[in-house]
C-alpha cells in the first residue's frame, strides 16, 4: 500500500535535507517525483542521484509557481520548502524577516496547494498532500515567534484544505517534526544551553533524523493512509505529549 505505481508527486524544497530525503524515499516507493526548488544546481544533484524530474520556482513568487505548475499532471504534493528566519523574541523580532518567513512558509505552501489542486481536481483521480509543519506550530518555543507563527498558519491551511478538498478525494495532512540537526539548524540547537533543557523535556531525548521525518510523509501520502485527512502528526519524540 506504499507503492505509488508511477504517480506524479511534487516535493518543494526537494534538494534540501528533509525534502531531499523524502524524494529518495518516494523514488524507492515507485513514485514519479518532481523535485522543486530555487537552485537549479542543487536540483540537478538530486536528479542525478535519484532520477527524479525537477522544476525551478521561488515560493515567494505567485507568478513563478503558477507558471511552473500550470498543466502539470500531479497526484500528490509535499510542501517542504521553507525559510527558518531568525531566533528572536516578540520584543526584538525583525518584521521584515517575519514577513519573509510568513511569505515562504505559509503563503508559499498555500500557493502551491492552490495551483497544484486545480490540476488534481481537473484530472479527477484524487490525491494527497502533506505539509511539513513543525512542533513549533503546536507549542511555544523560545525565539520562534516568526517560524512558529508561519507553521501555525500552515496548520490551518492544512485543515481548511482537507475540509474543502475531501469531496474530490484529495487528502491533506501535516507532519510536525522536532529539530532535525542539519547544517542550518545546528548553529542554534547545538549550543549546550539550548540543547540540554530542550532534550530533557523530550521523552525520547534525542534529535530526529531526516529519515524519521520522510517515512511518515510517505505513509500519509500512501494508500495505507487512505482514510486519514486533516490531521497533524507530531514527529517529536514525545515533546508535545506533556
Amino acid at each position: 500500500m506504499t507503492d505509488f505505481q508511477g504517480r506524479n508527486i511534487l516535493v518543494t524544497g526537494g534538494s534540501g535535507g528533509i525534502g531531499g530525503t523524502t524524494v529518495r524515499h518516494l523514488v524507492k516507493a515507485n513514485a514519479n517525483v518532481i523535485a522543486a526548488g530555487r537552485s537549479q544546481e542543487a536540483l540537478a544533484a538530486i536528479a542525478e542521484e535519484t532520477g527524479c524530474r525537477t522544476v525551478v520556482f521561488d515560493l515567494a513568487s505567485e507568478d513563478e509557481i503558477r507558471d511552473a505548475l500550470e498543466g502539470l499532471d500531479l497526484w500528490g504534493v509535499v510542501n517542504c520548502g521553507g525559510f527558518g528566519g531568525e531566533i528572536a523574541t516578540p520584543m526584538d523580532t525583525d518584521i521584515a524577516i517575519f514577513d519573509k518567513v510568513i511569505t515562504v512558509n505559509a503563503r508559499g505552501a498555500l500557493l502551491v496547494t492552490k495551483y497544484a489542486t486545480r490540476q488534481m481536481v481537473a484530472i479527477g483521480k484524487g490525491g494527497a498532500i502533506v505539509n511539513v509543519s513543525s512542533q513549533a506550530a503546536l507549542v511555544a518555543l523560545d525565539g520562534h515567534i516568526s517560524y512558529g507563527s508561519s507553521k501555525a498558519a500552515l496548520e490551518n491551511i492544512t485543515r481548511c484544505s482537507a475540509l474543502e478538498l475531501g469531496k474530490y478525494n484529495i487528502r491533506v495532512n501535516s507532519v510536525n517534526p522536532t529539530v532535525v540537526m542539519t547544517p542550518i539548524s545546528s548553529g542554534h540547537w547545538s549550543q549546550p544551553h539550548v540543547a540540554e533543557p530542550f532534550l530533557k523535556q523530550m521523552p525520547l531525548g534525542r534529535w530526529a533524523t531526516e529519515d524519521e521525518v520522510a517515512g511518515p510523509i510517505v505513509f500519509l501520502l500512501s494508500d495505507a493512509a487512505s482514510m486519514i485527512t486533516g490531521i497533524h502528526l507530531p514527529i517529536d519524540g514525545g515533546y508535545t505529549c506533556r
